[in-house]
């Protein structure tokens, strides 16, 4: 069973199976539950340990010959013993009220253990988990041990395992999710085992919501006429996706039209409280999409990782996770009039930012919490990607039941879910005396200084109060190229473009805003900002001002009940009159899918390089993202959006300049068309209905006529068509034996590219629109494919030969080695020749040579997007140096058998004279048993240059992943061997 393990490591760990450091810290109960044996051994394939003291992979290349006997009679011998749970002894039954129980649970209280009062009631959640998935195999009690001690073993980065519930995928993700899990049954099968075992064992949720793009704008008909292209671009996608939910087990998919997944993750799918076959425990979720983190704001833990860490996750495996600190944010106060979730967010982005929050969770308490609706929470959770926490946590309180009630949760369900998480030391009550949590470090906020803001032009996280905008945008024009800067020459800052819209005279200038778009989870699940932009849109009308036609104007609602609101609220109707009219339900300009702007508003921007900009209610806004031709991007709250797109440019100060002239002639300003705090809010009670909610998810999974005549075949097997260009059988598994390949040096590789800070998947694996000159381009057209036919990159990550051409396609990418010329090109340094980056990267691995990435700080922030490490690794990219890495990037990387190397604090390419023409060899030993995580690793170039990185293997998992070429041929041989 264990061929490809280390006998000596292995037995190892085998034999300290009793060993459990601090043990005698915990209390009489916990250590009858910690001494007792646990025979869950055998089974699943996961960790290969026992106590957590030995290795937890089973992955040495060394045979390991005569001690197969001995492992193969241990395993029989823990096989026959008794199966009972370490911690069956603090299983506890759950009263009803009325007599009966809901079920049984397993009781953090019992365990008797004053620690865990102190826990953050984000790690008490780590904490259950742990108790209720022990094993002493994939879990051990030593795991449970360091959790219960978090405040001392956190600063220690413990690892730790963790099974979250469910998984969650949208159909970007969830597309090449679903090839890798078919072509892991065609693995299978060619390995002689049972392609039936590659099934979920969690419920999976898939909800297709990336794909509708605004085609049609400022029309009545926008939302029909949206969907049919969808479908007629993605109909093959969509029937794979709709196969998948038949042949895989626990996967339920949404259809398109439907909503953004996050939106229907808080308001239909979260349970909050599972009762499993009579056992209860925490709602917890992993997610395809780095925004999965929204649905903290309802008190569960969720948070975004890459597909491939989910589909292991869907396969049994459990997710190794270093144990982290937990940030305890304070709020108090109160918002003041005319302020928006989305300003509080934005604020929150910026001080998380500073204070420095990579790898922690963030946890929010404190009187002010009573305050924000749980719609508020949602868009500060919905943001944690952007201020780079693993999640951004508000525990369940009386304001989390209110909105499971409003949303259509039963009043028995909701009963269920307090009593739960009131007798299991997880439910807050303001009411009652709070006892003081241990928190790694403290942040506080008034909410009372929270002022109206924006983020931009190009980071999230580049808060610009709404006073300061146009003098920010002046100096934006001034600075030099950069986050903050578009080098504008003074004389050429003021200049007019005249043009004709339709035969009617228009003109644009730097800063006129050509696309403004109410999108995006962020704000479309909030009520308050979606319906304090209708009160902006009935203002405007009633004071006569009016969207210029120019402007893409558009409306993408999370989710149905926001129509149906808009509409009992008699507000769609002026939104409709400002072009605000509902495009689809997805993520849209978000995303990237905002559709072509008019040829005359495009070609006034490219013949004139016009420095063109998008005002959307969304969470990224990074160079490229949004649109190819606005170079500045700003995040704002949907009231927000309007207002820009009725003053026609962010070069605008609302304290001092009109937004237009009324129809009686007047100057109208901001503050005219502003609506108050209670405004919103009575339009908030009297809109906001829980029948709304009822109906519309009632009928969410039935789909539409588009998605219900699409007709599937039945076969466990997909059936590979050649000829697609959206579907493809990846290579990953091609030629693989049962043999891992093990680790491997990297000697003598050339740089493939050469970065600075802040390369974000989006520069790496874009989602938007495909260049008509790009390698994939030609690709497709090769196919026959027609250039409108091209989709986006995101519709197409079901073929791996589209996207390995897309990778580092970003028009807007830099690499240092064009000296300043911007795109998705790279030098061969052999030849010196200008090449597209994929043909460059064929060059390379045409003759043999493997290529490395330097990188500078925050490499792979952005997105949890697979395809940016996926596509590297088939471009032949063997290693990536950077200064610092995105969490999920970085275990992406590892997933995909790519090292990644960080340069030692306070170094960097430049610092050390590196020019990216160098040959890298990375002295890494080939022997497994000689990697620990984070070692030094000596890297030295052909020209005599030495210098040390650190090895970003976190964990012995993520060894265990490298030894075998990456995750999925980890779990694919670890299934086929049992």
């Amino acid at each position: 069973m264990y061929k490809a393990a280390s006998a000596r490591l292995l037995l190892r760990s085998l034999s300290s199976a009793s060993s459990v450091p601090g043990k005698s810290r915990l209390a009489p109960s916990a250590r009858a539950a910690l001494s007792r044996p646990c025979a869950a051994w055998v089974g699943r394939a996961g960790l290969a340990r026992a106590a957590g003291t030995g290795p937890r992979f089973a992955g040495a290349r060394e045979q390991i010959g005569a001690a197969v006997p001995a492992v193969e009679r241990f395993q029989r011998r823990m096989a026959t013993q008794a199966t009972e749970h370490t911690f069956k002894n603090i299983l506890t039954s759950l009263p009803k009220p009325g007599g009966g129980e809901y079920g049984k649970f397993y009781s953090l209280p019992a365990l008797n253990d004053p620690r865990i009062d102190k826990l953050p009631y984000s790690i008490r959640i780590l904490l259950e988990s742990a108790i209720r998935n022990c094993d002493n195999f994939q879990v051990t009690t030593n795991d449970v041990e360091k959790i219960i001690d978090w405040e001392n073993t956190s600063p220690k980065l413990a690892e730790i395992p963790f099974k979250p519930a469910r998984v969650l995928l949208q159909d970007f993700t969830g597309v090449p999710a679903v090839v890798d899990l078919a072509a892991m049954r065609d693995a299978m099968a060619k390995l002689g085992s049972d392609a039936n075992k590659i099934n979920p064992l969690v419920p999976v949720d898939l909800v297709i919501d990336h794909s509708v793009q605004v085609d049609v704008a400022r029309s009545p008909n926008a939302v029909q006429a949206n969907m049919e292209l969808e479908f007629s671009r993605n109909k093959e996608r969509f029937g794979f996706l709709k196969w998948g939910s038949s042949a895989f087990q626990n996967m339920l998919v949404v259809p398109p039209g439907s909503g953004i997944v996050h939106q229907v993750n808080l308001e239909y799918l979260g349970r909050v409280v599972f009762n499993t076959d009579g056992i209860l425990y925490p709602d917890s979720v992993v997610g395809t999409d780095s925004h999965t983190t929204m649905i903290d704001g309802l008190g569960v833990a969720g948070w975004g990782v890459g597909g491939i860490e989910a589909e292991a996750t869907m396969l049994g495996q459990p997710m190794s996770m270093v144990l982290p600190g937990v940030v305890g944010f304070k709020l108090t106060g109160k918002l003041r009039n005319g302020v928006t979730a989305t300003d509080l967010v934005l604020t929150v982005t910026q001080m998380l930012r500073k204070h420095g929050v990579v790898g922690k969770f963030v946890e929010f308490y404190g009187e002010g919490m009573g305050k924000l609706s749980l719609a508020d929470r949602a868009t500060i959770a919905n943001m944690s990607p952007e201020y780079g926490a693993t999640m951004g946590f508000f525990p369940v309180d009386h304001v989390t039941l209110d909105y499971l009630k409003l949303t259509g949760r039963s009043n028995e369900t909701v009963s269920m879910i307090e009593a739960y998480l009131r007798a299991n030391k997880m439910f807050v009550d303001y009411s009652e005396p709070q006892t003081e949590r241990v928190y790694s470090s403290y942040l506080e906020l008034d909410l009372d200084e929270v002022e109206p803001s924006m983020s931009g032009p190009k980071r999230p996280h580049d808060r610009v109060p709404l006073k300061d905008m146009k003098s920010d945008w002046h100096a934006c024009l001034d600075n030099r190229v950069g986050f903050k800067g578009f080098a504008v020459p003074k004389e050429q800052q003021d200049k007019v473009v005249k043009f004709d819209f339709h035969g009617q005279p228009a003109e644009i200038k730097h800063g006129s805003v050509v696309i403004a778009a109410i999108t995006s989870c962020t704000n479309t699940s909030n009520p308050s900002v979606m319906l304090g932009a209708g009160l902006v849109a009935k203002k405007a009308c009633e004071l006569g001002l009016e969207v210029k036609p120019w402007v893409k104007t558009s409306l993408a609602p999370g989710s149905g009940v926001v129509t149906k609101y808009l509409l009992q609220s008699g507000l769609q109707e002026y939104l409709n009159q400002q072009g605000f009219h509902i495009v689809g339900y997805g993520c849209t300009t978000c995303i990237g899918n905002s559709g072509d702007l008019d040829e005359s508003v495009s070609a006034a921007i490219t013949e004139n390089d016009v420095v063109a900009a998008a005002v959307l209610s969304g969470n990224r806004n990074f160079e490229g993202r949004v649109h190819p031709l606005t170079r500045a991007n700003y995040l704002a709250s949907p009231p927000l959006v309007v207002a820009y797109a009725l003053a026609g440019t962010v070069d605008i100060d609302f304290e001092k300049e009109p937004i237009g002239i009324g129809k009686d002639g007047k100057e109208v300003y901001f503050r005219d068309i502003w609506p108050s705090t209670e405004e919103i809010a009575q339009v908030v009670q009297s809109s906001v209905l829980p029948d709304m909610f009822k109906g519309t998810y009632e009928a969410i999974t039935k789909g539409n006529p588009m998605w219900n005549q699409l007709t599937v075949p039945e076969a466990s097997l997909y059936s590979w068509d050649p000829k697609s260009t959206y579907i493809h059988e990846p290579p990953y598994f091609k030629d693989m034996t049962m043999s891992p390949p093990g680790p491997f040096a990297v000697k003598d590789a050339y740089c493939l590219l050469n970065f600075g800070d802040s390369i974000t998947t989006d520069h790496i694996s874009p989602a938007g629109s495909i260049h008509k000159d790009s390698p994939a381009a030609k690709y497709l057209m090769e196919r026959g494919v027609d250039r409108k036919d091209f989709n986006s990159y995101g519709s197409r990550r079901g073929n791996d030969e589209v996207m390995a051409r897309g990778t580092f396609a970003n028009i807007r990418i830099v690499n240092k080695f064009l000296n300043g010329e911007v795109g998705p090109k790279t030098i061969h340094v052999p030849t010196g020749e200008k090449l597209y980056v994929f043909d460059a990267a064929m060059r390379y691995k045409s003759e043999g040579l493997a290529t490395i990435i330097l990188a500078g700080a925050e490499y792979g922030s952005g997105s949890s997007r697979d395809w940016a490490a996926k596509g590297p690794m088939l471009l032949g990219v063997k290693a990536v140096i950077a200064k610092s890495f995105e969490r999920i990037h970085r275990s992406n990387l590892v997933g995909m058998g790519i090292i990644p190397l960080c340069f030692k604090a306070g170094e960097d390419a430049d610092s050390l004279g590196l020019t990216g023409h160098e040959q890298y060899s990375i002295n890494l030993p080939t022997n497994l048993s000689e990697i620990r995580p984070g070692q030094d690793v000596t890297v030295t170039t052909e020209n005599g240059k030495s210098f040390t990185c650190t090895l970003r293997f976190d964990t012995e998992v993520e060894l265990a992943y490298f030894n075998h070429g990456g995750i999925l041929p980890y779990v694919i041989r670890n299934l086929a061997q049992n």
